[in-house]
């Protein structure tokens, strides 16, 4: 019966995680060069250099983000509020 229940419960977590999205969105300039990149799944969104190296992680939990560099150290924090313009 134990096993039933612990079976069940785990069915029903695996069945209500969604995969995270992937998004990506790179910013050229006017002559179509790559100056920078960056990749967001979930919550996290890591910037690249046009080599493909990492600059920044910024990670979202509600209204605030947290930055951070390369290294994995924070470096800043920004909260964000809704726009009140129409």
């Amino acid at each position: 019966m134990t096993r039933t229940i612990i079976a069940a419960l785990a069915l029903a977590v695996l069945a209500t995680e969604v995969p995270a999205q992937e998004s990506t969105s790179t910013l050229r300039d006017g002559r179509g060069n790559v100056l920078s990149r960056s990749i967001t799944t979930g919550n996290t969104k890591t910037n690249y250099d046009n080599r493909g190296n990492v600059i920044s992680r910024e990670t979202t939990t509600g209204n605030t983000t947290t930055v951070y560099d390369p290294s994995g150290r924070s470096i800043g924090r920004y909260t964000t509020t809704p726009s009140t313009l129409h």
